[in-house]
């Protein structure tokens, strides 16, 4: 594990005249939310994104229709002078992979759909022989794809989706990342057979702590079988607001922090340019930490040999049986008065080991002066496991400097970082910029983000695309009108049935768009209204949430 800022190495992908991977910059993306047919509108929208600095743009395909409509989108660009390369994104068509191919620079497949049937979220058995017949049928269909790629120059992502795993996935590993890792790995083994390494990768969830994991984990599946390809780094359904700024720079901002990425796409439930400049923002942060002065380590120091880099488990302290507490609101200033309070950068020293043993339930407050607060924080932190220290630890957090949604950003990265890693007694976020008020807002959605404390309604929405088939931001909006008020419920509002059902499998209710003006409902993975008209949804989405009892009313 590299506590220091090291970016993984990489083998170059390239798309057009952007290259991902290697020493190159982190390529920030996007994606329209026009229709593929229509030329003139997804025109207008990716320059919209290139203006904002947009370094790709992706489209949906769903069909060769779609698919032969991208030659003139990309003619229509090229003869205005603009030359960002265009990714065609392919779902259960296989066709029109093949058709794009020949068209831009690079198409995107989804491992869960691309071969497989559209999963039915039914237990299905697998023999054995049933299993390898399946695997061998993924290298059949896929192989001319690469070979067509191959002649076009053109590059492939291969993008998992913890939403739309294959019912074969299913079988054998369960909605797991370890599911998701295999699911990519088999079309990569494919891609490495075929000496095609014009790829990159993206595997993708909703849940950022699902989607931090599954990403280490690929890695390291990569690294034993010599595999190094690029990675494409997003949290699916973020959502829209700070929310989905705050999720997309705590999944995001985690695995860049570690050196993992190579290219990033933020995707909020908003006008897709709106997504470049928090995606700029996340990227401004890793460049300060890959500048900063190196973190000095002790030749004695080693991170504790129990310690699970992975999936970091909760370090344990006397206050392990509590929700992470949030200075300011669960603690008063004054409670701290007696705590010890330290610069990372000091490090343990025998003196402080001995007087927080002699203290256990003594807090300490942990702060630091580095540009890299993340390394110093986690060095300090692995040096107090390594003492067997108990005491609680406060993460202090102090910006003085900065306007309000950079501060978002880097508290989010920071903090969600260090969360992540299994450090969560305490959190304090300080700040002129910030209120009282909106720093323990603050805390409280990063935590919340983190999937370690629930204290609001949580929304997996989708950024729509050309496979959304209603006004989504308008309906996420009235969604959240008539229910924001209903405290640790999760919704999901997904655009299409594609990563829908899947996305928000872990949410309590849903609401997907299943047709022309058609949306179904679902309690769970279960549909319980199916293709009811969209004007009737959100009456009986609210009907549905009383029905079983998790409904309270506005005070």
């Amino acid at each position: 594990m590299e506590l220091n800022y090291r970016r993984r190495p990489t083998w170059d992908v390239n798309i057009g005249n952007v290259v991902i991977g290697g020493k190159n910059p982190i390529a920030i993306q996007s994606m329209t939310s026009t229709g593929t047919m229509d030329t003139d509108g997804s025109v207008a929208q990716i320059k919209r994104i290139v203006e904002a600095g947009g370094d790709i743009v992706r489209l949906t395909a769903q069909g060769v229709r779609e698919a032969e409509n991208l030659g003139n989108i990309v003619a229509s660009l090229r003869a205005d002078g603009v030359n960002v390369p265009l990714v065609a994104d392919i779902h259960f068509n296989p066709k029109a992979a093949f058709s794009a191919a020949t068209r831009v620079e690079k198409v995107r497949i989804n491992p869960g759909n691309f071969v497989d049937p559209g999963r039915v979220f039914k237990k299905i058995e697998f023999t054995d022989e049933e299993y390898a017949a399946e695997i061998l049928k993924i290298e059949a269909t896929l192989a001319p794809l690469l070979t067509l790629c191959r002649e076009h120059n053109t590059a492939l992502r291969i993008g998992v989706n913890h939403g739309s795993l294959s019912d074969r996935i299913m079988s054998r590993y369960g909605d797991t990342p370890a599911g998701m890792v295999e699911s990519a790995m088999e079309f990569l083994r494919v891609c490495v057979k075929h000496d095609f390494k014009n790829v990159v990768i993206s595997i993708k969830a909703s849940n950022v702590t699902v989607m931090v994991e599954t990403v280490r984990r690929l890695v390291k599946a990569m690294d034993a079988e010599d595999m190094h390809f690029p990675l494409h780094l997003g949290v699916t359904e973020a959502g829209d607001g700070e929310d989905g700024r705050i999720k997309s720079a705590v999944g995001i901002g985690t695995l860049l922090a570690e050196g993992i990425g190579d290219t990033i796409r933020v995707s909020l439930s908003e006008e897709p340019e709106c997504e470049i400049p928090v995606a700029q923002g996340i990227v401004r942060y890793i460049s300060e930490i890959a500048s900063a002065a190196p973190v000095i380590v002790s030749d004695k120091f080693s991170i504790p040999s129990d310690y699970d880099v992975i999936s970091p488990k909760p370090r344990l302290s006397v206050w392990s049986d509590r929700l992470p507490q949030v200075v300011g609101l669960d603690i008063k200033l004054s409670e701290l008065d007696n705590a010890f309070t330290v610069f990372a950068e000091d490090g343990m020293t025998e003196e402080l080991i001995s007087e927080m043993n002699s203290a256990p339930m003594r807090p300490l407050v942990l702060a630091s002066r580095s540009s890299d607060v993340i390394s110093s924080m986690k060095i300090f932190m692995f040096q107090l496991m390594s003492a067997g220290i108990n005491n609680p630890v406060i993460l202090r957090l102090n910006y003085s400097e900065g306007m309000q949604d950079d501060i978002i950003l880097r508290a989010s990265i920071e903090l969600g970082a260090l969360l992540l890693a299994g450090f969560r007694d305490g959190v304090w976020i300080e700040s002129p910029s910030l209120t009282k008020e909106q720093s323990n807002s603050l805390a409280l959605n990063i935590l919340q983000a983190a999937r370690l404390r629930m204290s609001k309604t949580e929304y997996i929405s989708c950024p729509g695309c050309g496979r959304t088939l209603y006004d989504l931001q308008s309906t996420l909006r009235e969604i959240k009108n008539a229910t924001s008020h209903l405290k640790g419920l999760k919704i999901g509002v997904m655009g299409c049935i594609v990563n829908g059902p899947g996305e928000m499998a872990d949410a309590d209710y849903g609401y997907v768009g299943a047709g022309v003006g058609r949306i179904s409902l679902y309690k769970g993975k279960e549909c319980i209204e199916k293709n009811i008209p969209a004007e009737e949804a959100i009456p009986q989405l609210i009907k549905l949430i009383k029905s079983n009892g998790d409904w309270v009313d506005k005070d």
